[in-house]
């Protein structure tokens, strides 16, 4: 039986329109900084893509700089600012900040001071929405974009993050959304590409791939296909919750993202179940894929007030379009027996 992807908040497959943009972009020859008529081609595609970015995230009028990653847009938004943050960020934001907010046990973050804060809107791990307050320093809006309506021009932050792979586009490339006229010191110097913030030839094929994506993803948004994708989410809670006893559903209390489950199986470590997924044919994660190879508890889950066993005994299981509630009913029987069977070893 063919295997099945559970892990979108990892990544996502390539989209047809992305894939497409990407080998047209192939054959732009010049450099986007040569004034010839190759290099003007070259920077017509960088900055339709930056349009596709910007309208899809509801940035117009906001600068909109091409990075090689969410995580490099952190360090050129985060470093040296003095910024605070909670300890559900990802590592990436926690790397630049004082982990000293303070989250409660539904994964809501208390932000005293904004104008000093980072806070993401989506919690990659638990799917947890957050409610954001106005004049927010940063907001790393990675998971959240093409999941759900957003505007950034809406959100009140000053800077945003993004990234290609999570909506898909190409891994290697990210954005980040500034409001217009925010000085920020670049991290990466040399010819002052992107507006001075960024400097180092444009990646044109993963940019073009990027804005494709973007402008995709923002179609499916509006055409409800996340909708549907959150009606199979609430099928799979309801299938395990009926068919396992003991099963802790993280954040079920609050907003979430519509493709994300956060499940907690004590006593049956998250690593372990994701080894007998995958022999099983599922591809789920024991957490944020950056982190989810090292073997410990999830401080995510740790700092909503959940003890180390319980921590390190949670999955995450996150679905997209083209998942079935056939295969979400598939998973939820494989993987209820597998626990099950664990409960009964330990008695």
């Amino acid at each position: 039986m063919a295997r099945v992807y559970l892990d979108w908040n990892a990544t996502t497959p390539l989209r047809a329109e992305a894939r497409a943009a990407m080998r047209a972009a192939m054959d732009v020859v010049g450099n986007p900084s040569s004034v010839h008529a190759e290099g003007r081609a070259a920077k017509a595609l960088v900055e339709r893509a930056r349009g596709q970015v910007a309208a899809a995230l509801g940035a117009e009028g906001a600068d909109i700089v091409f990075v090689g990653s969410a995580t490099e847009g952190a360090a050129l938004v985060c470093a040296g600012r003095g910024l605070h943050c909670a300890d559900v960020e990802h590592d990436a934001v926690t790397s630049w900040c004082a982990v000293d907010l303070a989250v409660d046990g539904l994964g809501r973050v208390a932000v005293p001071d904004p104008a000093v804060s980072a806070v993401q809107l989506a919690n990659s791990e638990t799917g947890i929405l957050q409610d954001l307050p106005q004049g927010l320093a940063v907001s790393d809006l990675t998971q959240a974009f093409g999941k759900v309506p957003l505007a950034f021009n809406w959100l009140g932050c000053a800077a945003g993050l993004v990234s290609a792979h999570k909506l898909g586009g190409p891994k290697g490339v990210g954005a980040v959304a500034l409001k217009q006229g925010l000085d920020l010191p670049a991290q990466i110097k040399g010819g002052g590409q992107e507006m001075g913030r960024r400097a180092g030839t444009e990646n044109i094929i993963g940019i073009a791939g990027f804005g494709a994506a973007a402008e995709a993803a923002a179609r499916d948004l509006a055409n409800g296909v996340w909708e549907e994708i959150g009606q199979f989410r609430n099928i799979l809670e309801k299938a395990l919750s009926a068919l396992t006893k003991d099963t802790i559903f993280v954040g079920k209390e609050v907003a979430r993202l519509p493709n994300t489950l956060c499940l907690i199986a004590p006593g049956w470590r998250g690593e372990t179940q994701v080894m007998q997924m995958d022999l099983a044919g599922f591809a789920i994660s024991a957490g944020s894929a950056c982190s989810s190879g090292k073997v410990r508890a999830s401080r995510v889950l740790r700092s909503m007030g959940f003890e180390d066993d319980l921590a390190a005994s949670a999955v995450r299981i996150s679905i997209g379009p083209g998942v079935t509630e056939e295969m979400v009913l598939r998973f939820a029987e494989t993987w209820a027996k597998h626990y099950n069977k664990h409960r009964a070893r330990r008695g």
